[in-house]
């Protein structure tokens, strides 16, 4: 279940740094140095990094906003980075105009003016037609010229277009050298050689290493942030309260199993090293999450890149990582058969209830790395369940669905399934097909555990008053509720009589919270639509969608009304957002696992949670543009293949006033591998009104409509790969 902005930060006078570890740009001294008195760095990077050295212990009494923009929005991520240099740099084409070479903005549509720049040094080398990073060349008061800072590749390439529209929206796209060095040392001092377990200063662990353990993700996955255990009260190959699970033969590696498996227990029961017993009706879960901590100190080169980034970006085929590759892919990974720092969180179950809940370090060893594919294919009888993992993963499966069953009938969480497209390219970078994946058993299954996970983590920070950061989904207003019920009465939903009246319209709703159940209850009947119908999905999902808050990260814990939960944050996977660093940080603080609280003001935390929740809607804009541009480019290779004449068939996902939104596919391909527009130009001669509601567009004239969800066929009449643009035209 998970705007852009212009113009320059700025920041209100007096007031000291946001959460991003940039901060504003003193006048530089005549002797060229900065204020520590050191020569002043001689480049952006150098410049950054000694800022960073400086933002590394914030005072206490230290007050601040997050980066601001000219209109008073918190900057992205891109703001800042562009605005190191007094000219924003241009990501663009190179052409020729008469005896001078220009850059054409690739990207016209990126939120900011089209500003076409002369290019005065590299033009030649780069060669006409060409992408590029274009910044000022310098060189005194008359260059007013640009220079080729960074060659990008081809135009007609899917995977140089996307490499530019990354760094078209600031994402630098390379590792600073002080955050790398800072990272590669991390990792080989506490890396799968270290000894973890060497006794103070190092914070104690439980050694967890003969548990059998494995990771589901997708097959495409290059970092794992969460691995799982589970066994049963009545598995005789597992007694309760042990670890050992039969297999006594293989090397612990560092000292006994049990050295450094002191932890503490959260929920206040005491207990073995592994907590009681496990009850006989009942299970024991372990979510295993890196335990990035670690690796990344407070007031650090990474912990000051990783909060500016906020979370990582990904895109088909590559990926903007929060932290640096020596950690995400490597030492916080937690890949099968090596030795792995982990923050545990040990869940005692019955049926879908949480009995106890507790949370310490550990070190484990992932037996298997499993996909989502492998998994649906052993539940669905396909293929086989090998040992150490196959009686784990089938008891977790049971945890899943009896949490499943407990989520249906004692909370107002949604039931939406929009779907993730994936791409495969070829060696050249161009796409050669899409699948789009959809919720499956195995999803749901991982879903819950860590929902689970995170609830259970945020509900003990709730209620031990430590300072952290909530995920908070505020409950939904009654009038857009409403209004989202007369939208899908006019698509001929069937709704409760509860929520509609027929004839009479729909009934007030007399609260938030009723509204939250409301559109829970909503969710369910499109969800039973669109999986009777087989049309629908986007456009329906999209309807609720919008009638819902946006969620957010706040320092106080409001709940989460998307999954019907009192108490969230996010916590299980801190190798792609900072957030989830921050709860591990705090949790391990309260239970005495040798981290500090998040330290300063509540006012420092709630501008970090402003500028986490700002990079993060870039993030989520940046990957619909991805994906669009890639849909596009394969959409391209698919025309010139069968021809500029083929017919798709489609559905309405969407209306404006202009036209409606198309997604199409078929013959071959996933009925929602594309989108485009097709506008009211191009349908028969009439005059088209959008309705009230935004879900029919009628003709005055022939009284013919175009509703949301509506079975359609098309040609496509336009592609504009680079900008992801689908122009379509009415088949019929």
């Amino acid at each position: 279940m998970s705007g852009k902005r212009q113009g320059p930060k700025g920041r209100s006078k007096g007031r000291g740094p946001g959460p991003s570890s940039k901060r504003p740009a003193a006048p530089r001294p005549a002797s060229k140095r900065h204020a520590g008195g050191e020569p002043t760095p001689p480049n952006r990077a150098a410049r950054r990094a000694a800022l960073q050295r400086e933002a590394r212990v914030p005072t206490a009494e230290e007050r601040g906003t997050p980066e601001r923009t000219r209109n008073g929005q918190p900057a992205l991520p891109r703001d800042v980075w562009r605005d190191e240099s007094h000219v924003a740099p241009v990501v663009g084409v190179l052409r020729r105009r008469g005896k001078v070479f220009v850059a054409e903005p690739l990207f016209p549509d990126g939120g900011r003016p089209s500003r076409t720049v002369t290019v005065e040094k590299g033009a030649r080398e780069l060669g006409e037609g060409r992408i590029a990073l274009f910044a000022p060349a310098g060189g005194g008061r008359r260059s007013r010229g640009h220079r080729v800072v960074r060659e990008i590749g081809s135009p007609d390439v899917a995977r140089d277009v996307l490499e530019a529209l990354l760094l078209d929206r600031g994402l630098p796209r390379r590792v600073a050298r002080e955050v790398g060095m800072e990272a590669e040392g991390v990792a080989g001092e506490l890396g799968p050689a270290a000894r973890w377990d060497a006794g103070p200063p190092a914070p104690p662990r439980r050694d967890l290493r003969t548990l059998p353990t494995f990771t589901i993700d997708p097959s495409t996955a290059q970092d794992f942030d969460d691995a799982i255990s589970a066994v049963a009260g009545d598995d005789p190959d597992g007694p309760a309260g042990t670890v050992t699970n039969g297999r006594e033969g293989r090397e612990a590696g560092s000292g006994d199993p049990g050295a450094g498996s002191r932890g503490t227990s959260v929920a206040g029961t005491g207990g073995t090293a592994d907590g009681p017993p496990i009850p006989s009706d009942g299970v024991r879960v372990w979510v295993h999450i890196a335990d990035v901590a670690a690796f990344v100190r407070p007031g650090g080169a990474i912990d000051g890149d990783a909060r500016w980034r906020g979370t990582s970006v990904y895109v088909p085929g590559t990926v903007e990582p929060m932290l640096p590759p020596a950690l995400s892919n490597d030492a916080c990974s937690l890949v099968p058969g090596v030795d792995r720092l982990a923050v545990t969180v040990q869940l005692d179950l019955r049926g879908g209830t949480v009995l106890r809940a507790e949370v310490f370090r550990s070190v484990i060893r992932s037996d298997a790395r499993l996909t989502y594919e492998q998994v649906d294919r052993v539940f669905g009888g396909q293929e086989r369940a090998e040992d150490p993992w196959g009686r784990p993963l089938d008891v977790a499966r049971r945890v899943a669905l009896a949490l499943q069953d407990r989520r249906e009938q004692t909370t107002n969480a949604l039931e939406l399934d929009t779907g993730e497209p994936q791409f495969t390219f070829d060696d050249a970078g161009h796409p050669t097909g899409i699948v789009v994946e959809h919720a499956t058993e195995s999803h749901r299954l991982i879903e819950h555990l860590m929902v689970t996970a995170n609830e259970q983590v945020a509900k003990l920070l709730t209620e031990s008053r430590t300072p952290t950061l909530h995920r908070v989904h505020g409950l939904p207003e009654p009038s857009s509720v409403e209004t989202l019920v007369e939208q899908l009465a006019s698509l001929g939903i069937t709704l409760p009589s509860s929520l509609w009246a027929g004839d009479g319209g729909a009934r007030g709703i007399a609260s938030k919270e009723d509204a939250s159940a409301a559109v829970a209850e909503l969710s369910r009947r499109v969800d039973a639509h669109v999986r009777k119908t087989g049309h629908g999905r986007a456009g329906l999902s999209f309807l609720v969608l919008r009638s819902l808050q946006q969620a957010r990260y706040e320092p106080k814990g409001l709940g989460h009304a998307g999954l019907g939960l009192r108490h969230y944050c996010h916590f299980t996977s801190p190798i792609r957002r900072y957030p989830d660093l921050i709860s591990h940080r705090a949790v391990l603080s309260l239970v005495g696992a040798g981290e500090d609280a998040p330290a300063g003001s509540s006012s420092r935390l709630e501008e970090l949670g402003i500028w986490c929740s700002a990079t993060e809607r870039e993030a989520m804009q940046i990957e619909r543009n991805a994906d669009a541009i890639t849909r596009a480019f394969l959409l391209h290779r698919i025309l010139f293949e069968r021809g500029w004449d083929a017919v798709f068939q489609g559905e309405v996902s969407g209306l404006s006033g202009g036209g409606a939104f198309v997604r199409f596919g078929g013959a071959g391909l996933p009925d929602e591998a594309f989108e485009g527009f097709l506008p009211v130009r191009r349908l028969q001669d009439d005059w088209w009104d959008l309705g009230e509601l935004g879900t029919i567009l009628a003709g005055s004239r022939s009284g013919a409509t175009i509703k949301v969800g509506d079975p359609v066929e098309v040609s496509v009449e336009r592609v504009e790969p680079e900008r992801g643009r689908v122009s379509l035209i009415a088949v019929g």
